[in-house]
This record gives C-alpha cells, sequence and structure tokens, in this order.
C-alpha cells in the first residue's frame, strides 16, 4: 500500500499547489462544497466537479493543471446519466420500478382512492 504522500507528491510544487487552490476556490463557490488536501480521493471530486461545472473559468483552471500533472487524467466513472436525483447534494431512493407495482397479468393496479374523514364523517 503506497502513503498519501507518495501519491500526491505532485501537490509539493507550488504553482501546482495555486492551481488546486483556484480549483479548490472556484468549486467552493460555485457548488458550496469545501475539498481539503487531504481528502482520500482529492483528484476524482477535483474532476467531477470540473466535468459538472458551468464555470469557464473553473474548466481553464483545471485543464491547466491536467496538463501540469499527468496522473490527473482520470477516466469519469460510469454514471445513469441523470438517472439518480439528488436533493442539497444526497442522492434520493427513487420510486419503486414499474413491474413492481404491476400484478401477475401484467396490468398496473390503479391508486387507491384514500379515505377521508372530516369530524367523524366519510366525506370523500
Amino acid at each position: 500500500m503506497t502513503s498519501l504522500a507518495s501519491e500526491r507528491s505532485w501537490l509539493l510544487d507550488p504553482s501546482v499547489l495555486k492551481l488546486v487552490h483556484q480549483c479548490r476556490r472556484l468549486i467552493h463557490t460555485e457548488f458550496g462544497v469545501k475539498l481539503h488536501l487531504t481528502e482520500e480521493h482529492l483528484e476524482q471530486q477535483l474532476a467531477d466537479y470540473a466535468r459538472k461545472t458551468r464555470s469557464s473559468q473553473l474548466t481553464r483552471v483545471w485543464e491547466t493543471l491536467k496538463e501540469r500533472v499527468p496522473q490527473l487524467n482520470i477516466e469519469p466513472e460510469e454514471e445513469d446519466d441523470g438517472l439518480k436525483r439528488n436533493y442539497r447534494g444526497q442522492v434520493i431512493a427513487d420510486a419503486p420500478p414499474a413491474s413492481a407495482e404491476q400484478d401477475e397479468e401484467g396490468q398496473i393496479d390503479p391508486p387507491r382512492k384514500k379515505k377521508v374523514i372530516y369530524r367523524g364523517q366519510v366525506v370523500g
């Protein structure tokens, strides 16, 4: 197992470190996420946010950083292209697939109407 310090030796170059700080600052401004230099998957997170950004400045700084450090040419992780829904940075569970709502004949059950009771009387 290689140590984190040996994997991150490229961060010791002051000009590269300046570019990383610029990326972190731009990511914090746009996404509200603080990335720390000691995080385990810093390179992957920087690459992910650089792909998601609308900021041309962040894209430009990331491309410059990739030119300076060849180790940062990271292949994107396979995603479902928006099939996972996010709310405030957290992936939320989707509704069960349609096959779970179907019975054996393949017909979908209509949603049941909820009985509404108001002051002891059924109103709907």
